[in-house]
Parts: structure tokens; sequence; C-alpha cells
């Protein structure tokens, strides 16, 4: 080990005489495929996908995709200029490393280079993103480029987004920072889906590291007071089973299905509540208790209870007329009249019940089903107050809280479902065209997506990211 430091350090030292950088960060913090402060001049290739300026200087972001490493530059400059690299771990929202390779324009040159620095830290699951930042000399203005990313686990739409929504991913707290706890669990949803869609596995780790941290918390087995909740976190662990054969996430969704169904009682005939306050029937807790069910009972060998539980959520749902006419679900029912509210139709009631839906008929075979869960996808997929131009749009949008942005992941990911249980996938052409339009229209460079698929870009976070996610899943 010593001679190994000791020909690194030397190696690095010569590196920096070469290129005559006499700020440069000598130290290597990272060794992934090459160890930080790598020469440019050995990478196989030289993309740009970012740059800025200062006082006329010209201040780029390179990167090495094949080994997953990146280099700044700054031209058009004069002796004493500085350009270094900051790295970040969460996607950009703070800076892990700052100044890394910080060098300065030597006397006679009008250009400079840092040395190469990884994007990732592989050995501690690090998910990164670099960007590059320069001044003149004698001005104390700083620019920096938008912070981007190699292709590593990025060589697609879909696994780019994954990657970017992992940037989001607390390793400490195996949740999602910058979205909530049911949140959380649709942008594990989205991870795990993104995993058996584009059989990259790199992000496996997170469906244990999850489970692990948060079994225990608020009434244990990912319960809570929210019956919705607990319906998105046992949706998760089915996923979760699927993609493993571990039987400890079937077990915890099998809790989560037996937690709701304690609070289905005669109210208004039947239906889960909202919360453990039962004050209030919403479709959502309903659609998941359905969804959750049926996926059950096709899990598990021998199963009756799932599936009469199904059934009769299905009979409720229909009971109440939480269908409105147009095909809609709305948000849920009036306890003085035990019907339909005639509340918002988010995307996400459409979504879930199209999913359960589909999850029963493959349960029974009852192609009756099916023809319910196509009268609300082609409802949803046209409705006005539901789509702008053939793009999703939430009825909320353009502000919609913590909770909105991710309503319209959850309907492509129901939608998806439906799809791929149909002849010729009648609903591809529309995940694929709103695919299309947010990549173009509400992406940045590290492959983070706003709220607004058809643009312009407004924020990201991980819910946003999530939904993202499920969209480019969906088209895949």
């Amino acid at each position: 080990m010593r001679r190994f430091r000791t020909a690194l350090v030397a190696g690095l030292l010569a590196a920096v005489a070469v290129l005559g950088a006499p700020g440069a960060a000598w130290a290597a913090t990272i060794c992934n495929r090459y160890c930080d402060a790598r020469d440019p001049g050995l990478s196989p290739g030289d993309r740009q996908p970012v740059s800025a300026s200062v006082w006329g200087r010209s201040v780029v972001l390179h990167f090495d995709d094949a080994d997953a490493m990146g280099w700044a530059s700054i031209a058009n400059g004069n002796p004493g200029d500085q350009v270094w690299l900051d790295r970040s771990m969460n996607g950009g929202r703070t800076t892990a490393d700052s100044r890394l390779g910080d060098t300065a324009i030597p006397t006679g040159q009008r250009s400079w280079r840092t040395l190469m620095y990884n994007v990732d830290d592989w050995a501690n699951q690090g998910v990164g993103a670099l960007r590059a930042c320069g001044k003149a000399g004698d001005r104390p203005e700083v620019a920096c480029t938008p912070w981007a990313r190699t292709t590593w686990n990025a060589g697609n739409r879909a696994t780019a987004a994954a990657t970017a929504l992992m940037m989001s991913y607390n390793r400490g707290t195996g949740l999602f920072d910058t979205t909530g706890w049911w949140n959380s669990a649709n942008a594990l949803t989205a991870v795990i889906d993104g995993i058996r869609v584009t059989g990259m596995p790199s992000y496996r780790y997170a469906i244990a590291n999850t489970y692990d941290k948060n079994l225990g918390k608020n009434r244990g087995n990912f319960t809570n007071d929210y019956l919705d909740d607990t319906g998105w976190w046992g949706l998760a662990w089915v996923a979760a089973y699927d993609a493993t054969g571990d039987s400890r996430y079937l077990n915890t969704a099998r809790f989560d299905a037996d937690f709701m169904n304690s609070y289905w009682d005669g109210t208004c005939g039947g239906g889960i509540w909202w919360s453990t306050a039962r004050t209030y029937k919403a479709a959502i807790a309903n659609s998941l208790f359905l969804q959750l069910n049926a996926a059950l009972h096709n899990r598990v060998p021998g199963d009756t209870v799932y599936l009469q539980r199904a059934r009769s959520t299905w009979t409720w749902i229909q009971n109440t007329g939480l269908v409105n006419s147009s095909g809609l679900v709305n948000d849920g029912i009036s306890l003085s009249t035990c019907r339909n509210n005639g509340s918002t139709a988010w995307s996400y009631n459409q979504g879930v019940l199209i999913a359960g839906l589909t999850e029963l008929n493959r349960a029974t075979g009852d192609a009756a089903l099916l023809t319910a869960a196509r009268r609300t996808a082609d409802a949803a997929t046209t409705s006005s107050s539901l789509n702008v131009n053939g793009i999703l749009r939430e009825p909320c949008e353009p502000n919609c809280g913590a909770d909105g942005p991710t309503f319209k992941g959850v309907f492509a990911r129901g939608l998806v479902k439906l799809d791929l249980a149909l002849p010729g996938r009648p609903y591809l052409p529309y995940l694929r065209r709103n695919a299309d339009t947010a990549y173009a229209a509400d992406r940045n460079p590290l492959d983070a997506y706003g709220l607004r698929w058809a643009g312009p870009l407004d924020s990201t976070d991980a819910a946003r990211q999530q939904s993202a996610t499920d969209l480019l899943n969906a088209a895949w």
C-alpha cells in the first residue's frame, strides 16, 4: 500500500509539472477506474456539454465518458486567469469538493486546463456531477457552467433520468431528499421499474437500504396514519419483490394491505378511509387498496382473501360513482350523499385505478375490467382538463406544492401497465409524445426535469424527477 501511495503521489506531481499548474489540488480523493488528477491527454474522448463566459474568457466543461471523468478549461484569457472544477454528490444542491484541480494560465499562454477528476464515487455509491468554473486573474467575478455529468449510467433517456433521480437519494436516511415520505415510495418504485425496463442494475442497492433504514419508522412496516401512504409503500415492496424475489418485501406488502383493510367499514357501504382519523373516503386510497390486493393475489399462491378484497373495492367504486360520466375519477365521495363529490380529477387518480383494474384482470381474466380501464385511460389522455396540445398537464400547474409533482408519473406508470396488457400498445404514441416533449422542453444538462412537461423548466426536485423517470420508463 505504501509503494502504491508513493507511486501515485509521484505520478500526480509529474502530471502537475507537465501542466505547469502551481495551484492544482494534488490529493487523489476518489479512485474509480482511475484516480482523481489524471492527465486529460490520456482521455479517449472529449465531449463538451456546457460552457460559461466571464470577461471574454470561455470556461468549458469536458468529459471523458468512457472513464467517467471530467476536466475544465479556460480559453481566450491571460496569464494568471484561474480555472477549476466543483464536484457535487447531490445534483448540485451543495458542493462536496470545491476548486478541484485549481490552476492558472501560465506565462506565455492564453488557455489552460485542469487535470481530470471522477464524477462519481463508486466505492461509496456516490452519484455525482461536475461543473467548470473560472475567473480573470485581475477580476473578482467567477463564472461556472451548469452542472453536468458523463454518460456513465446515463446512456439513454431512461437511465439518465434514473441517475438524476438517484442524485437525490440519501443513503443515510434511505429516502429521497427534497421530497416527502410517500413521494419517496414512488421514487423508489420508479427506480425499481427502471431496473426492470432498461436492464441497468446499478441502483439495486437502494431497495435493501431503504427497507432496512425505514422498516421501523412511523407505525412500522411502512404504515402510518394515512392509508394512501401505506398503499404507496405496499406497492413499492411488491415491485421490490418482483425485482429481487426476496420474500420479506412481499411479507411487508401483505402487512400493509392488512393494515389498510382494518380501516374498511360500512360507512357509505364500504371502502377504506383516507386516514386513521376516519374523516374522508378518497379515491386514491381505495384505488391503491384495489391495486395492492389484486397484485398480492397474483403473487401469493392459493390466495382468496386478497382477491375478494380487490373485487369488493371495485364494486364499491362503481356503486359510489367515483368514476364520473366522462370516465374520469374524481377525488373522493361526500359522506352526506355517499356519492362522487365532483372534486378535481387528478391524473394519479386515473393512473392508479387503471393499474388496479389491469392487475385485477390478470387475476380474473374478466375482460370487462380492461374495458373499464380503457374508458378511464381514453378519458384521461384526451381530457382538456388534463392535457394541453396532447401533453399531460396537472390541473394545479404551475403551482402544485409538494404533492402534485408526483402525480403525472403515477399516471404514466398506470397507463403503461394497461398498454402492455393490450394488443398493439395503443397508448404508446401518447406516452412517447409526452416523453419527447419533456426531453426537449423540460430538462437541464443533468437530465433533471421540472413540473411542466411542455416546458419551460421551472425547478427540479425528487418528485418532479420521479414523474419524469416514470414517463421515460413507460415510453421505453
